[in-house]
């Protein structure tokens, strides 16, 4: 793999992974702009503005948008995030430019066609209902706003009927002048391309972006924790937890990550042997961690019956803190070996490689490299992880949210006071 990078004069950067063994090729531009970057009253509207990417623009309408990349046997998607938002094509390689063009074409021309609007505005208030009819998504929402009160980062992305209604297409010209600068985008591209081919493109094509840099948004604050039970008459009682973690450059974020994956990151893990191996209080029940720029959090999910919440929650507190002290070599090893995997698979897939590429840029300013990542995950060890781990369990009250019927769930939740905060904060010192 050949990793190049270009900063073009209007601060955009260019990053290519040439991968000479594929005929196709994997290219996007993302934007470092979000749901956190929202106003109260721009709730919503980066989720809007992705979605109007593709409905037109002064040179295309969006049915020749479609037809110009399918024609060709590629497609185009994207996707909105706290922190970021990507367009993205996947294309043969002489079709590079086509991409280019298009994916330029609908940041630098977009028509905002009021009645595409309107429809648009439609779809997403279908989308928020499919979301409320979907526990998974409703738990996490209220979980989001738990851990970040009155803030963007604890708001859902897809906005509300309200806030999709009071937006225009003035609205949209606006943030997408104020959030898409060129110093907050990046152009990445991996698989059958050319480095030289893809900035020249680019300087042509992206020149109408400004040089000067989008505003910040307001630091992000972890909340105080508590609990949360929304009663609902569902066969499932679904439970969250989530702990203060630690923001993309932290030192200890692989060490986080292994001891998630130790307590829920798969079939081996210690919450998975024990609640649905061993007790079969479930059918899924995993762990992650979520690192922003300068916040994260360590989550939990899980569905069981509502009469054994109550069981379910003493059994993760008490495997959550037993893990803190108990971690093994063994675990360490088998957690490391699957991050490595993974890691190294996702570098044989264009698209993959192009969004990591992408993030890195974003998140370090460069894209690390696979011996850099590598040894990151190597130097985790015992002692950092059960660290990482007391650090966990001490930085936050856990915020926890019940959704479901039955009279288990204020006890489950009660229940999750359970965790250890003061054993883990004095092993810390």
């Amino acid at each position: 793999m050949s990793v190049n990078v270009t900063k073009l004069a209007s601060g955009l950067t260019v990053v290519t992974d040439t991968m000479a063994h594929l005929e196709t090729a994997a290219l996007g531009v993302w934007a470092g702009v979000g749901g956190r970057d929202e106003k109260p009253d721009e709730h919503g509207i980066s989720h809007l503005l992705e979605h109007m990417a593709f409905k037109g623009t002064t040179r295309r309408t969006s049915q020749q948008i479609a037809e110009e990349i399918e024609a060709v046997g590629g497609d185009l998607n994207a996707a909105t995030s706290n922190e970021s938002t990507a367009y993205y094509a996947r294309v043969l390689k002489a079709d590079v430019p086509l991409a280019l063009d298009v994916l330029s074409d609908i940041l630098a021309n977009p028509s905002f066609d009021s009645e595409e609007l309107e429809r648009e505005k439609g779809v997403i208030e279908q989308e928020i209902g499919a979301a409320q009819d979907t526990p998974d998504d409703v738990i996490f929402e209220h979980l989001s706003e738990l851990c970040y009160p009155d803030q963007p980062l604890g708001r859902s992305l897809l906005g509300t009927p309200q806030t999709l209604a009071s937006f225009n297409r003035d609205n949209l010209h606006n943030y997408l002048s104020t959030h898409y600068r060129g110093p907050e985008m990046v152009v990445a591209a991996a698989g059958a391309v050319d480095h030289k081919q893809v900035v020249s493109e680019v300087e042509q094509r992206f020149a109408s972006f400004a040089d000067t840099p989008a505003p910040k948004p307001a630091p992000a604050m972890f909340g105080k924790g508590g609990s949360r039970v929304v009663h609902r008459d569902l066969e499932q009682a679904h439970l969250t937890l989530a702990l203060e973690g630690v923001p993309q450059s932290d030192l200890s974020l692989f060490s986080v990550q292994v001891f998630s994956n130790i307590l829920g990151g798969g079939m081996s893990s210690r919450l998975f042997q024990e609640v649905r191996e061993k007790r079969g209080l479930c059918y899924s029940i995993y762990t992650f961690h979520a690192a922003y720029a300068d916040t994260g959090f360590f989550g939990l999910y899980t569905g069981t019956d509502p009469a054994d919440a109550p069981e379910m929650v003493e059994v993760i507190v008490d495997e959550m803190n037993n893990a803190v002290e108990t971690l093994t070599e063994k675990e360490i090893a088998r957690s490391k070996a699957q991050m490595k995997a993974g890691l190294l698979m996702g570098m044989e897939s264009c698209s993959a490689r192009a969004e990591q590429m992408a993030r890195h840029m974003l998140a370090y300013g460069r894209p690390l490299t696979v011996d850099e990542l590598v040894a990151r995950i190597d130097a985790v060890n015992v002692e950092s992880t059960r660290n990482a781990a007391r650090g966990l369990l001490s930085r936050s009250r856990p915020a926890v949210v019940a959704l479901g019927g039955g009279r288990g769930l204020d006890t489950a939740v009660s229940l999750a006071e359970g965790l250890a905060r003061p054993k883990a904060k004095a092993l810390l010192h």
